[in-house]
């Protein structure tokens, strides 16, 4: 049985062309990428793609298996429901945090964003020696005491010895 959206997952030891090898295997199967992502993580590669075709997923697989021939990367394909994303029905913003690293800082701030009923959108961390950085940026629901979530994110990272400002997002930064 054919699908037609798919996530597909590449993950292992970052190396030159990982990137071009990956979309050429998705194009030859005439495979449209619609979503992507793709970061280093400390000399790891990770990206997913949602690409749409008409193909088995057997096929996807076999396109892509000589990336993971080698054994530094794991590639897998997955059929994923083609669901309609939700409208744009709150606010955007911008969630920063920064300040000495420990366990836990990730979990106990943005707790916080779904105790609110936010949903986080996209979340960057980074660490540069005893430096913790998280930018996320999160949608509140229309109608949310946004002082009051700003509130309980300042007393979270607070609890955890870090930092946290909390602002509008512009249309342009999303």
């Amino acid at each position: 049985m054919s699908n037609d959206l798919y996530a597909v997952t590449v993950l292992g030891h970052d190396r030159p062309g990982i990137i071009a090898e990956t979309t050429a295997g998705l194009a030859e199967l005439g495979l449209n990428i619609e979503d992507s992502t793709m970061t280093l993580l400390r000399g790891h590669f990770a990206m997913m793609l949602l690409c749409r075709g008409t193909v088995e997923a057997a096929a996807v697989e076999g396109a892509l298996a000589s990336l993971a021939a080698g054994g530094d990367l794991d590639v897998s394909v997955r059929p994923v429901a083609d669901e309609v994303a939700p409208g744009a029905g709150g606010t955007s913003w911008v969630l920063t945090v920064h300040g000495g690293d420990r366990p836990g800082i990730v979990s106990e701030v943005v707790g916080q964003v779904a105790s609110a009923g936010g949903n986080i959108t996209d979340l960057t961390t980074r660490l540069a020696g005893d430096l913790y950085l998280l930018v996320a940026e999160l949608d509140l629901p229309v109608g949310a005491d946004v002082s009051a979530v700003e509130g309980a994110i300042r007393a979270a990272a607070e609890r955890v010895g870090v930092t946290a400002t909390l602002r509008a997002a512009e249309a342009d930064e999303l």
